[in-house]
């Protein structure tokens, strides 16, 4: 993938565009279920890990269809018509030739990992990474860590079981964070850096800690996980995607 990283930084010019409205979020710890071994012997007890993660700043909302039409004024390489079929999948930017208000305030999406990456990068941003996701979308209107509460976690999964029909919602119009960030669950699925580091194969010690049980047949949730089931649906759907994978409901933000 190093050529391929190489290549994205030339497809970008060095002098920053402007990124919408960020804001601070401290720095924690997040229960890292992704990486809780379980014991065959005993399911029902999985060893808690948590994760420190360092300040940073976020986007306040994802990324709008407005905000990359003029990214795409400025980057035409990324165009629909342009793109190299090595960075974006034929479903690339479906539709968005068809919506032609120049203000639309929908989060952009149909846009892969490659072109959300290089969007931040022409900010002098990044992608968040996984544990800061998680992190920052452990928090609900009024605690810092809701990843145990019932209420937060049932509008979390009435969202995941709900259809997903007609058009999408504009940004900031779900719900805000004690951080003041918007929409990260309920509107759209969002980019990661790291998100093809779900599912590890190597034999480090690290690696090896992931539990693969989880997402098999064989290994099915135990009643003492249920309330982990959200971020085990958002972790498998990450394994699914590939870096020029484009989703009609995938989008991003960025952060540095």
């Amino acid at each position: 993938m190093k050529h391929l990283f190489g290549l994205l930084s030339l497809l970008i010019n060095c002098a920053p565009g402007q990124a919408s409205e960020m804001t601070l979020v401290p720095s924690g710890k997040v229960e890292a279920i992704w990486l809780s071994p379980m014991s065959k012997k005993t399911p029902t007890k999985p060893t808690k890990i948590e994760v420190k993660v360092e300040a940073f700043k976020a986007q306040t909302k994802p990324v709008t269809v407005a905000e990359f039409k003029k990214f795409l004024e400025q980057y035409p390489q990324w165009s629909k018509e342009k793109i190299s079929s090595i960075y974006a999948d034929s479903s690339y930017l479906t539709d968005f030739s068809k919506r032609e208000n120049s203000d639309d305030q929908r989060p952009v999406t149909y846009v892969t990992w490659f072109v959300a990456r290089a969007y931040c990068e022409s900010m002098a941003l990044r992608l968040p990474t996984v544990n800061e996701w998680e992190y920052m979308a452990a928090a609900s209107e009024t605690k810092k860590d809701a990843n145990r509460n019932p209420q937060f976690l049932k509008r979390i999964l009435e969202w995941y079981g709900e259809p997903q029909e007609g058009r999408l919602k504009s940004v900031g119009s779900i719900y805000k964070n004690m951080y003041g960030i918007w929409d990260l669950h309920g509107l759209i699925w969002e980019w990661v850096e790291d998100f093809n580091s779900t599912f590890v194969t190597g034999e480090s010690r690290e690696d090896s800690s992931f539990n693969k049980d989880m997402f098999c047949g064989a290994g099915a949730l135990s009643s003492a996980d249920k309330e982990n089931y959200a971020a085990f649906m958002r972790f498998a759907f990450r394994s699914s995607l590939k870096g020029r994978s484009s989703v009609w409901n995938l989008g991003f933000r960025c952060v540095k």
